[in-house]
């Protein structure tokens, strides 16, 4: 048996220091009489660096990974819509001063938050949740058709085991 920890402190902030280069903005969903509505990203938040190029959002089926992606100038910035999805990184940056360091964050439409995911960090996520998962992602950077930052790493290869401690 191993004793459960709460992923945050008493405050609510997170327990666990976030890798060098990865920020986690919780959001707050704001009931009103129609529904709801929840900011995605803001100009002024300070978690924003760099100005919104382009926007995307990608699915993930229930069960499914999808890792381990790692981009060599782009920065990621992830807002999970729906679905509950959990996303790992990894900093294999020798020369960084949280270097083998793992982050994991659950984020989802009842825990909604902005994570921003630097170049050279391994990163990846896993659908826990029931239904299909809708990721927006704001890159930094618009993607190149013609030459992908994306180096892609597939979760399930020798490599990864190798080069990722973590175990989908």
């Amino acid at each position: 048996m191993l004793a459960k920890q709460s992923a945050v402190d008493a405050q609510g902030g997170l327990r666990d220091a976030p890798i060098d280069g990865v920020e986690f903005r919780p959001a707050r969903p704001v009931p009103h009489s129609d529904g709801h509505m929840c900011e995605v990203a803001r100009a002024n938040w300070d978690i924003i660096k760099s100005p919104i190029v382009q926007v995307h959002v990608t699915t993930t089926l229930p069960g499914r990974v999808r890792a381990w992606g790692l981009h060599q100038q782009t920065t990621d910035r992830l807002f999970v819509v729906s679905g509950l999805v959990k996303i790992v990184v990894f900093d294999g940056r020798k020369d960084s001063p949280t270097f083998g360091k793992l982050n994991d964050f659950m984020i989802s439409e009842r825990n909604p938050a902005l994570l921003t995911i630097a170049p050279n960090l391994f990163h990846g996520w896993k659908n826990i949740g029931q239904t299909e998962a809708l990721i927006i992602n704001m890159p930094d950077r618009m993607y190149n058709h013609e030459s992908p930052d994306a180096l892609d790493l597939p979760w399930d290869s020798e490599a990864a085991a190798a080069t990722v401690p973590y175990h989908w």
